[in-house]
């Protein structure tokens, strides 16, 4: 994670307000940066751990989606705590087209929000709460969705983005 451009200033989870700005490693060069996919939209989505059943079901639903992203003009990056190298293999093996950022130090989860305690067998851990965000052309946030659940997320995704354009 960089963080010589992170920002605190802006509440992350305000709708009609900027996104935070940060910059992070990714899967993908040159590194990510908020401001690279201004003039797109972009889909942020947050997720616990590479190579779970959840997360690889969600994550190969954007994949699944990415092309009638694309064509709304729409970017996904997903985000986690695991490594570069766990989220290569896991974008390898899923044959993900999109990037998928390291927060090994929790910057971005923490700049929108996303650590929580979690119940984990009982016991009480702190950890990524799936979370997801459309962030506009301009960098202002339009919605966010927050304990996600699996299935449906995406095709929901991407129907509010279709109407946030009115497509």
């Amino acid at each position: 994670m960089t963080t010589e451009n992170v920002t605190t200033e802006n509440a992350p989870t305000t709708i009609g307000q900027p996104a935070p700005g940060f910059s992070a490693a990714g899967t993908l060069e040159p590194a990510f940066s908020l401001e690279s996919h201004r003039g797109r939209w972009l889909v942020l989505y947050f997720y616990p751990k590479d190579d779970t059943p959840g997360c690889t079901t969600e994550s190969a639903a954007f994949r699944d989606a990415h092309a009638m992203f694309a064509a709304a003009g729409c970017d996904i990056a997903g985000v986690s705590r695991d490594s570069l190298a766990s989220h290569r293999r896991f974008r390898e093996k899923l044959g993900l087209r999109f990037d998928l950022l390291s927060d090994t130090d929790e910057a971005v989860c923490n700049l929108f929000g996303v650590m929580r305690m979690k119940n984990m067998y009982g016991k009480q851990v702190r950890g990524i709460e799936r979370s997801t965000f459309l962030i506009d052309g301009d960098g202002v946030l339009r919605h966010e969705w927050r304990g996600v659940k699996v299935p449906g997320h995406v095709d929901e995704v991407l129907a509010t983005l279709r109407t946030l354009q009115g497509t």
